[in-house]
């Protein structure tokens, strides 16, 4: 696991019941792989927006994760909701993910996440004013 960047973040990790703690854990580690892919790992910057694990990089959109008591089956990564993320993100995958409205994308606790197509909806977020110009965001649509 990478280190945390901010010790609120850790805090904010800690309080999470530990599956949810675990799943989140692993959405993180999927940032932090994108940012690799990408070549940008060394300008990632993991910190606390609006009281939620939140990751930028200088060309990107805020990419940020959460689980809230009220909705306790359910955990979510949200986009900044002005930009054509979700959007593209439905179209590209509307078959592997649960969408709220046009900021988030919802997991299920008890699911499996889409590897694949995550790190691909990451590497558009965290590359975004790169791509924004670009049909469906630059990415590939795979028809099978």
């Amino acid at each position: 696991m990478t280190d945390y960047q901010n010790a609120e973040v850790a805090e904010k990790f800690s309080t999470y019941p530990p599956l949810v703690r675990t799943r989140l854990l692993f959405l993180r580690q999927l940032v932090f792989e994108a940012a690799s892919d990408l070549g940008i790992l060394h300008e990632l910057r993991e910190t606390l927006k609006w009281g939620e694990p939140s990751y930028l990089t200088r060309m990107g959109s805020t990419v940020r994760m959460n689980w809230k008591a009220s909705t306790p089956e359910q955990y979510f990564m949200y986009f900044h909701c002005r930009t054509k993320l979700i959007d593209t993100f439905k179209e590209l995958y509307s078959d592997r993910f649960d969408f709220d409205g046009n900021r988030a994308i919802v997991f299920r606790k008890n699911e499996k996440i889409p590897r694949t197509e995550l790190l691909q909806c990451l590497s558009i977020a965290l590359n975004y004013h790169r791509v924004k110009n670009l049909p469906l965001l630059g990415a590939q649509y795979d028809y099978s």
